[in-house]
């Protein structure tokens, strides 16, 4: 049975053997005769298993629903130094944000607050555009279910997948991310925070610095394949024999004139660079930009 409207799709398939295939519209996008669809595929079984994934779609007048399939011999000629944070509320807008954006950027991030918007369909639709795709959820929590939760998004071909940076943690993300390409990044301390909040967090006494430099540490030391730290960090993070041959991604990173928003441990791009950082994350800067692709353009041309 097919609904269709203007917005909204909604296919039922139902088995022989009673077993009920739903697919439900997260968003749609329609250019140029064509509706992108992020379709939530729901399998519930007559014993009542239930089986859930995302799989990017397109419908044509012609040839109706078919998976999407990322272009043969397609090469990224983006700096992917630059990750553009998708601010964004939905799958629909991240989308539109990043066919905005174009060629010139190649590796986006999906954070939590995208997550019940079809942030996991989004990330399927990017990554079969080529593009990489870093999973910001942050997971904390008891070893067994971090190492389930790990191995369930793995699945999603990610390319960065962050934890917080509790040894016990990371070694968990890092056992659930085995035999696949996903790299664990362990969180130190958020830029969003500084002495005062830990203070109030109940956290041990000390300079934020050090106290950050110690997090990755240790966490390099349970298996991380990279850690997230404030641009101020990066460059004592790097000096760590931990950290040879591992990742440095810098969010609070904030071109000249940007505002600081909620962040309070920032520096600019090349100075996150300069510092040691592999990445550099750029959220609202861009996002919010009158033009988008002029924001990001002129974040590229300060890389060093």
């Amino acid at each position: 049975m097919i609904w269709a409207g203007q917005r909204h799709w909604t296919f039922q398939y139902r088995t022989r053997s009673r077993s009920c295939c739903h697919f439900h519209l997260v968003s749609t996008d329609r250019v140029g005769g064509f509706a992108s669809l992020f379709l939530y595929l729901s399998f519930r079984s007559a014993l009542g298993a239930h089986e859930c994934t995302f799989l990017p779609f397109e419908i044509t007048p012609e040839s109706g629903v078919t998976e999407l399939r990322s272009e043969p011999g397609k090469t990224m000629s983006a700096d992917e130094r630059l990750i553009v944070a998708l601010d964004v509320p939905n799958a629909l807008a991240g989308s539109a944000l990043a066919e905005r954006l174009g060629d010139q950027v190649g590796f986006y991030k999906i954070g939590l607050g995208m997550l019940t918007g079809g942030g996991l369909a989004l990330a399927n639709e990017l990554k079969a555009a080529s593009k990489r795709v870093f999973l910001d959820m942050k997971l904390f929590d008891i070893g067994n279910t971090v190492e389930a939760a790990v191995r369930g998004l793995a699945q999603f071909n990610l390319d960065f997948l962050t934890v917080h940076g509790d040894p016990g943690v990371v070694a968990a993300a890092c056992r659930g991310a085995q035999g696949s390409k996903t790299k664990i990044l362990a969180v130190t301390v958020l830029t969003s925070v500084d002495r005062q909040d830990l203070d109030e967090m109940l956290m041990v006494e000390g300079d934020v610095k050090d106290l950050t430099v110690e997090r990755a540490r240790r966490a390099l030391s349970a298996g991380a394949d990279g850690v997230i730290a404030s641009p101020r960090e990066a460059g004592h993070i790097r000096a760590l024999p931990e950290a040879d041959g591992r990742l440095i991604v810098t969010p609070g990173v904030r071109p000249a004139g940007a505002a600081l928003g909620d962040q309070k441990r920032v520096a600019s791009p090349a100075t996150a660079l300069a510092n040691g950082a592999d990445h550099i994350v750029v959220g609202r800067p861009i996002c919010a930009a009158d033009d988008p692709a002029e924001a990001a353009a002129a974040i590229l041309a300060e890389l060093p």
